[in-house]
């Protein structure tokens, strides 16, 4: 029988299946390949190791982990080793990344064959004639995209690696600064309740010096003034360190047990001796931005795309088929059948004008990515120059002004110049200056955590691609 079959099959001979197989790849690989390429890509901005909790062996062993750390006091580079091995926001990332990694690699895969067969019975007075046909087909077309099939996928690829270690850098930097917040919030409590017992002391000696007639009423309301502000201070205080305690919580993943258990460093750090120089944060920058290293992958692979598109905007459709007839009495009948669209109404003018203008769109978003990273950068490193040279100034000048001024007048006390309320006025002004120099602290180094993401960029949600290759959607309308 001659093959009336209406259906256009697709589909892949058994070599050319196992071709295609092979060259789209084990899922498995290439999950590990991008997991490890993150490594590779956050191990210098980070400062800690990335671990994949997807066996119990993994999840207990970071159960350990994390308890051997909350046994001393968290430090900074603790609490970015913690929510990079611990925290399920990031495990469930990584998990994404994962499923995201398994699509892309289907997606260089060529479709399944398709087996036709047709069985028709054909009855004529006492006969019976039986004609059976059957069909294996393949899409040629699918062939010829193989090679940009595999170019999409690997650079999908990299926009999981490159949009994953982002996710890492952002969740570093938040704990980081997260645990910023939640020391100097703790350093301001224990400085407020030293505030709070001088002003009580103060309030209570102006009680008693009213009582014995040598204190007016309008002194004694100031100190009790005094007195009641240093509570207010001290209640603020301690709501804003359990707001940023809790927020490190958060960040580290951790359980309300385990959140028990977290211990803090007294103070912040002590700051750097020299800040970073601009030339050295600028160079960095432009090297190692993920955004830039995505807009440069992307403009490379729509250049490519864009010459397959010229190709492929005449012909984009070309289907053979292995055919074999049987029929009852006749011996049988083999050969092939081949289909080609042909370019009456659609000439793929439109096609090639799209893929023009999406590379020029391209081209002009990668050139003004370029200026927003290196303005960026300009703008992160000057807050954080800002910052360390405020803090520097309230550390070694303001403070230590502060504290002779102090001094000096302990002495005019000591040699009975001055009573013991001018002792407190000046203690009360020396309060404003270390609470302020201990935010100036606080600042510098929540800049330095930001200027540490601003160098390492954060790929933005314009820079993606289509599932499929422009020519492979244009060859699936002519199926």
């Amino acid at each position: 029988m001659t093959s009336r079959n209406s259906r256009r099959p697709r589909g892949l001979t058994a070599a050319a299946l196992a071709t295609a197989l092979l060259l789209g790849g084990c899922a498995t690989s290439a999950i590990n390949e991008n997991f490890a390429g993150v490594q590779r890509l956050t191990s210098g901005s980070v400062g800690a190791e990335i671990k994949w909790l997807n066996t119990d062996d993994a999840r207990q062993q970071a159960q350990r982990d994390v308890e051997a750390v909350l046994a001393n006091p968290v430090n900074a580079d603790d609490a970015v080793r913690l929510s990079l091995a611990y925290s399920p926001a990031l495990q469930a990332a990584l998990f994404e990344s994962a499923a995201s990694s398994a699509t892309a690699t289907q997606s260089s895969r060529l479709p399944n064959p398709i087996f036709t067969f047709e069985r028709l019975v054909r009855r004529e007075g006492g006969s019976t004639d039986l004609d059976i046909g059957r069909m294996l087909g393949i899409s040629v077309f699918d062939l010829f995209l193989v090679p940009s099939r595999l170019r999409l996928a690997d650079f999908q690829q990299q926009q999981i690696q490159l949009r994953l270690a982002s996710e890492v850098v952002q969740a570093a930097t938040e704990a980081r600064q997260n645990w910023v917040r939640a020391v100097a919030a703790q350093q301001s409590v224990q400085y407020f309740e030293q505030v709070k017992a001088v002003a009580d002391a103060s309030a209570e000696l102006a009680r008693r010096m009213q009582a014995a007639g040598n204190f007016s009423r309008l002194q004694r309301a100031r100190e009790q003034a005094f007195a009641a502000d240093a509570v207010a201070q001290l209640a603020r205080a301690r709501q804003t360190a359990q707001s940023t305690r809790e927020a490190l919580v958060r960040s580290l993943g951790l359980s309300e047990v385990q959140a028990r258990q977290l211990k803090l460093p007294d103070r912040l750090p002590e700051l750097p001796k020299t800040p970073r120089g601009e030339a050295e944060v600028a160079q960095r920058a432009m090297d190692q931005r993920l955004d830039v290293r995505l807009a440069r992958a992307n403009l490379e692979f729509t250049a490519r795309d864009l010459g397959l598109s010229r190709v492929t905007s005449f012909v984009n459709g070309l289907h053979i088929a292995a055919v074999r007839n049987s029929e009852t009495g006749e011996p049988p009948q083999k050969g092939f059948e081949l289909e080609v669209p042909l370019p009456i109404f659609d000439f793929g003018d439109a096609i090639r004008a799209r893929s023009q203008a999406t590379y020029m769109a391209s081209l002009n978003r990668t050139a003004q990515l370029a200026v927003d990273a290196s303005s960026q950068v300009r703008e992160s490193y000057g807050a954080y120059r800002t910052a360390h040279d405020l803090a520097r100034h309230y550390l070694e000048e303001v403070v230590p002004l502060r504290r002779t001024i102090h001094d000096e007048n302990q002495l005019r006390y000591s040699g009975m110049f001055i009573g013991v309320f001018e002792l407190l006025a000046d203690a009360r002004e020396q309060i404003g200056s270390v609470s302020q120099a201990i935010d100036a602290q606080r600042d510098f180094w929540l800049a330095d955590a930001a200027l540490q993401a601003a160098l390492i960029g954060r790929p933005t949600a314009g820079l993606t691609l289509s599932a499929e290759p422009a020519a492979a959607g244009s060859a699936g309308a002519a199926h």
